[in-house]
């Protein structure tokens, strides 16, 4: 059973509840997501096993008791396989998250997180991912400037290397990504969602 730190809307904390009991009572917790890049300004996505829409490279909730950072490398190591040097994560923007969304059987899962969204830099080459398959299974690799014309545009489409696990197997394919292959919620814009964490990345190298 996952236990969570829990906060008031302010982020004064409350105590340690499961996370069950934090999203069925919508109290404030903490996520964290994780971007890799390398110095080439390439920016990697995972492509989630739910429905197929390329995502952050890795994200999830922040543990009880855990740091920000632990939780960085964790949810990496967890869904890509990756051990990294968590501690180089540079935070970029707290975004405060609410949704609420029914879940099988009716029950209403309240979310209210403060995500955490850090980037780190990963210039290893010929990397063997070991994706967490229930959730993740593969990565796109796609250059940062690139894709934020691509998001600003929000049509078109742009070259990109897609590494995916066919039946236990990585395979690696190079070919152009379409922009509605992106998740981007109804509520949302794709430069809203991943536009702070692109310019960034830019930035940086």
């Amino acid at each position: 059973m996952e236990y969570l730190d829990s906060y008031d809307e302010n982020g004064n904390f409350l105590g340690k509840e499961t996370k069950d009991y934090v999203h069925k009572n919508a109290l404030w917790h903490n996520t964290v997501h994780c971007w890799l890049y390398d110095s080439d300004g390439k920016v990697y996505f995972q492509i989630r096993a739910e429905d197929k829409k390329f995502y952050t490279t890795a994200s999830g909730h922040v543990l009880a008791g855990e740091t920000i950072k632990e939780a960085f490398g964790r949810e990496v190591k967890e869904e890509i396989g990756l051990d990294i040097d968590y501690e180089k994560a540079e935070l970029v923007r707290i975004v405060i998250w609410k949704m609420d969304k029914e879940k099988p059987g009716g029950i209403i899962w309240r979310d209210r997180a403060f995500a955490n969204v850090h980037v780190c830099r990963f210039d290893e080459h010929n990397v063997d991912f070991d994706f967490g398959t229930s959730e993740v299974i593969g990565v796109v690799k796609v250059d940062a400037k690139q894709a934020l014309e691509l998001f600003k545009n929000e049509k078109g489409k742009m070259p990109a290397e897609v590494i995916i696990n066919e039946n236990g197997k990585n395979v690696t394919v190079h070919r152009d990504v379409d922009f509605n292959e992106f998740l981007v919620q109804k509520h949302e814009t794709a430069i809203e969602k991943y536009g702070f964490v692109l310019d960034k990345i830019i930035e940086l190298t």
